[in-house]
Formats: C-alpha cells, sequence, structure tokens
C-alpha cells in the first residue's frame, strides 16, 4: 500500500520514516491545491494518508517498509 501526506518538513518526515527507497516529493503553492492532492490519491488510487501535522507545502508518497497484514 503506497501513502500519501502533506508536511512542511519532508527532509525530517523522511527520516522518521526510515528513508523509504521510493520516498517522493512534490512542491505545492497553495494550501486548496495540496489537498486535492491528497484527496484524490486517497479517493481514486487507494493511497493511505500520512499527513505529518498541520503544513502542506510540500506532498510525499512512499511505500511502507514494513507492512501491517491484518490476519
Amino acid at each position: 500500500m503506497k501513502c500519501v501526506g502533506l508536511t512542511n518538513n519532508p527532509d525530517e518526515i523522511k527520516k522518521l520514516l526510515g528513508n523509504p527507497e521510493d520516498w517522493w516529493i512534490r512542491v505545492f503553492n497553495s494550501e486548496v491545491e495540496a489537498r486535492k492532492w491528497v484527496a484524490v490519491l486517497v479517493r481514486n488510487y487507494e493511497y493511505k494518508n500520512a499527513s505529518a501535522g498541520d503544513g502542506w507545502k510540500y506532498g510525499f508518497t512512499f511505500t511502507p517498509q514494513h507492512q501491517i497484514i491484518a490476519a
């Protein structure tokens, strides 16, 4: 499962998440644009929302390195 989120501190979040291999960031000019981007990925592509706090300047996607599989 892929994750998507928003933050103002992408380097810090990347480090906290264990430096995912497929880490990708996107820069936004407005909060509205950023939140719409997350909503589309969550709704249409089944990404999990992993936003980090109230920031929105950077969008990020990654695949968690350790996924929990429900029994």
